[in-house]
């Protein structure tokens, strides 16, 4: 099983319009168009009842202690955890793509009510419910997809993985209000086949901007004998 999307190419850059939130030379960051990236499988089992979608963010700081501080930087060193962005369940078996913006289009202060989905999937909840917890201006259940946003001072570019399980189970056994945790238990023993693709984001300025092809940041090398440079931190 295969798979894909036109939004970003695999280990490339995913653009900011799919992130929660993009750089913003003023305040640091500042809220994106938040749209879920399209996605596309094939070469499912013909057995496969239904598919499991998961997005992780494998980057995620596992100390607050100099997110998003000013003069301080997260190290890249710092040891890392995971971070869910999105848990769809229940999608059909006949579905084979997801269209960019079908299933999330700009940020839902307290989270989204009822996302957008394939009709009969079930979306869970993602971790911005854990992260805003406590702020009472974004605090809720965050359900579905909510975009990229790493500290804006990590030395690490975060990597971010697209999931997709094919199942023999007509409907997955949790309950509504499930997390990725959930999932991943309920469908042991239940997956048919498995497709990954991986995309990076940074909001750190010091990084090369996270929506800007390394193609387009190559310099000529103009004096003989140099080889190309790329300008770190190009706008």
């Amino acid at each position: 099983m295969r798979l894909t999307s036109n939004s970003f190419r695999d280990g490339g850059t995913i653009p900011a319009r799919c992130a929660f939130a993009l750089r913003d030379p003023r305040r640091h960051v500042r809220l994106a168009a938040n749209r879920n990236p399209h996605l596309a499988w094939t070469g499912a089992p013909p057995a496969t009842r239904s598919f499991v979608l998961i997005c992780t963010d494998i980057d995620a700081p596992t100390r607050p202690d100099d997110v998003n501080k000013e003069g301080r930087e997260v190290s890249a060193a710092l040891p890392r955890a995971d971070f869910i962005h999105w848990v769809v369940v229940d999608i059909p078996a006949g579905r084979c793509a997801l269209e960019e913006g079908a299933c999330s289009q700009g940020v839902a202060a307290k989270g989204k009510r009822d996302p957008a989905g394939p009709e009969g999937a079930r979306q869970g909840l993602n971790d911005y419910t854990g992260w805003f917890k406590g702020d009472p201006a974004m605090e809720g259940a965050y359900l579905g997809y909510d975009g990229p946003c790493p500290p804006w001072n990590d030395a690490r570019v975060h990597h971010y993985r697209f999931e997709l399980f094919a199942t023999d189970l007509d409907k997955c056994p949790v309950k509504d209000g499930f997390a990725a945790k959930d999932v991943r238990k309920a469908i042991e023993g239940h997956v048919l086949a498995h497709a990954r693709l991986s995309g990076r984001y940074s909001l750190n300025p010091r990084l090369r901007p996270a929506d800007t092809p390394l193609k387009l940041m190559r310099k000529p090398a103009r004096a003989r004998g140099r080889k190309p440079t790329y300008k770190v931190g190009a706008t």
